[in-house]
């Protein structure tokens, strides 16, 4: 077992605090290191309840924070590293800010764990690593050529190759774990696969959901829960290994909203279309066999109970409005 504490960056974020209950339910001391500027203390609040001395956050921004001193003094024996600017939009507008965020943050995340001995890192990557692929080569196995065409997936792959160079040289352990579309609680909209968060909103107002594109583009929908199992399980295996996390259903945009007002019961209305956006890949699904060879990992949640789930979650935290 990895020696506690465990240090999380991004850990008041969506996949970041289920993953910190999970934690922390399994008797390991957690750092959170976030900067708060898409994640929350609210989303804390459910691990925090579990005993505040379990639990130590610490507004720190992985760019320009001090890392170092905060890992010297802490001594986490593993680093999960979930910090990153996840918006493709806005990687295609602001490319060197992408890079900032996702490289150098990530490159500062790296030399800080080396320099104080943490054994392990692992790493949150992305689908779009793999950029758009030929539907015969759907699901993406791990060995397929990666090709981005977003700046966010050229930030998430250099990543990868920095972690198999800092293992090279300096026996820093990891484990990058390519995920597809997360949904579930406490998502936000900016996140990728946010969709789902998107839709729901709009649902529970009553509201004419928004979809970029025609709507026919596919995604990987994998529910949060059982990426956090993944995340888990690596702390113990999967050393050296870039493993895709997913369920390899493909899932279209307009099926997926048809399904939610299925689920949510409401009266049906049809989306309004606009543009999609440069970059956008068009279809998605990963081949997530190598995780159940290396961590004994598979996806559990169906889309449709993962989808309960998240209207579960809005009706006990949001004041729903009748469906129009």
């Amino acid at each position: 077992m990895v020696s506690s504490p465990v240090l999380v960056t991004g850990g008041a974020g969506f996949i970041g605090s289920h993953l910190v209950e999970r934690l922390i339910d399994a008797g390991y001391e957690v750092d959170v290191v976030d900067n708060l500027s898409t994640g929350s203390l609210a989303n804390l609040r459910t691990a925090r309840g579990k005993g505040d001395r379990g639990l130590h956050f610490h507004k720190l921004d992985i760019v320009d924070g001090d890392l170092e001193a905060l890992m010297m003094r802490r001594q986490p024996g593993a680093v999960i590293h979930l910090a990153a600017q996840v918006n493709v939009r806005e990687s295609m507008l602001d490319p060197v800010g992408d890079l900032t965020t996702n490289v150098v943050g990530s490159l500062r995340v790296l030399e800080a764990a080396r320099r104080t001995g943490v054994s392990k890192v692992i790493f949150a990557t992305s689908a779009g690593i793999y950029g758009a692929i030929a539907p015969k080569d759907l699901p993406v196995r791990e060995d397929m050529p990666h090709n981005p065409d977003s700046f966010y997936g050229l930030s998430k792959d250099a990543v990868l190759a920095y972690l198999r160079l800092f293992r090279a040289s300096f026996d820093l352990e990891y484990t990058a774990l390519v995920l597809a579309n997360v949904y579930g609680p406490r998502q936000g909209m900016l996140a990728e696969g946010g969709v789902v968060a998107k839709f729901a909103q709009a649902i529970i107002a009553g509201e004419q959901a928004s979809i970029l594109g025609d709507g026919s583009q596919t995604r990987d929908f994998v529910y949060v829960e059982d990426v956090v199992d993944a995340f888990y399980r690596s702390l113990e295996q999967g050393g050296g290994l870039t493993l895709n996390i997913a369920t390899g259903i493909e899932t279209s945009i307009n099926t997926l909203h048809k399904e939610m007002y299925r689920i949510a019961g409401g009266e049906y209305r049809q989306p309004i279309y606009s543009q999609a956006i440069p970059g956008e890949i068009l279809r998605s699904s990963l081949d997530a066999r190598r995780a159940g060879w290396y961590l004994r990992w598979h996806a559990s949640t169906t889309l449709e109970r993962g989808l309960e789930r998240v209207f579960e979650w809005y009706e006990a935290t949001v004041t729903r409005t009748s469906f129009g």
